[in-house]
């Protein structure tokens, strides 16, 4: 069996996330369970069992490398905090123009944000940290091994968006977040990459993504509904620009962002 996960980590690898994170579905299916439990740790429990398995030592150091490497440029740093605020921002403009009301943004406030983004940045069962060690720091790497990023890329975005569907069918994520997470697959490969394989900072703007949503903007039902799809066109059109824009960024990886 290891020597069979060694010859085949990534498959390996998305079983098992898979399987953690969905593993308490059936058991709400067949009445055990209250309420639907989906546990977003499974990328990170996979990838350091991964880890583990196929490399031991070698391979924690590989996957620590890529979840503290800061020096990475203000630029990027600036986009990790700025770029998931902007596009909520964007997406309230386009919002008001469609007819939807002011945003208020009353509740959460500036210090109720900060505290998410800093839980979000360190509960495995939040959102982010959760996945990104696994997705960006441990999946993509091996992904790029072999494939440009930009077919890395597609092929990560339908599995994390595959990964969530539970929450779709169980009424946590309207159907459209499966779109958007697709989408922003592909802007967290791009600023991966361009940061020479930090999932540092794609955990720092996953976290931001977290903590500043729609609930920010004190919609009402029908105007946080044209949200979520307005927020998905935003996405995509930022992630079509960066591969319109920087093709050379999706040509081949740099050498920290592979293996």
């Amino acid at each position: 069996m290891s020597h069979w996960i060694r010859q085949h980590r990534l498959i390996a690898f998305f079983i098992l996330a898979y399987a953690i994170s969905w593993i308490g579905l059936p058991f709400f299916a067949l009445g055990v369970l209250s309420e639907p439990l989906f546990l977003p740790c499974g990328p990170l429990v996979a990838a350091l069992v991964l880890a583990a398995v196929t490399e031991g030592r070698p391979g924690f150091r590989k996957l620590l490398a890529r979840m503290t490497r800061w020096r990475v440029g203000w630029l990027l740093w600036a986009m990790a905090f700025g770029l998931p605020v902007a596009m909520v921002v964007a997406t309230a403009v386009l919002n008001f123009l469609a007819g939807a009301s002011s945003p208020s943004f009353g509740q959460p406030g500036l210090a109720e944000i900060g505290l998410s983004f800093g839980l979000y940045l360190v509960n495995p069962l939040g959102g982010a940290a959760g996945e990104e060690p696994g997705f960006r720091g441990y999946a993509l790497p091996l992904l790029q091994a072999d494939r440009s990023p930009l077919v890395s890329a597609l092929v990560l975005g339908v599995l994390v968006a595959g990964w969530h569907i539970p929450l779709v069918a169980t009424g946590q994520l309207g159907a459209i977040g499966l779109a958007s997470t697709f989408a922003i697959t592909i802007v967290y490969v791009w600023l991966f990459n361009r940061a020479n394989g930090s999932a540092l900072l794609t955990l720092v703007a996953h976290a931001m993504q977290d903590a500043f949503t729609f609930g920010v903007l004190g919609y009402g039902t029908v105007d946080l509904a044209r949200a979520e799809y307005l927020y998905c066109l935003v996405v995509v059109s930022v992630a079509v620009a960066l591969v319109s824009v920087d093709r050379s960024a999706w040509r081949a990886a740099p050498v920290g962002a592979t293996g």
